[in-house]
């Protein structure tokens, strides 16, 4: 599990990468539940945390960045 603040510390590209995984890993995670084979149902659960806490670090970035052009254009 990635916490906050390592994935505060990525570049947005990196981000992107580790969403991609997440996504992969979840889709696996869900073929296996459906054929009975997961072990750990949990894990489908802290894998979609772990892609909802990237997207909203990127969505943040995302928004600071907008403030900081809305600002300069009052300017």
């Amino acid at each position: 599990m990635t916490k906050a603040r390592e994935i505060r510390d990525m570049v947005d590209s990196q981000i992107l990468d580790e969403i991609d995984k997440a996504k992969q890993e979840l889709f696996n995670l869900r073929f296996q539940a459906s054929t009975g084979q997961l072990e750990n149902p949990q894990r489908i659960k802290t894998v979609q945390r772990n892609i909802a806490r990237c997207k909203t670090i990127l969505r943040e970035r995302e928004l600071a960045q907008q403030l900081i052009q809305q600002e300069g254009k009052e300017n």
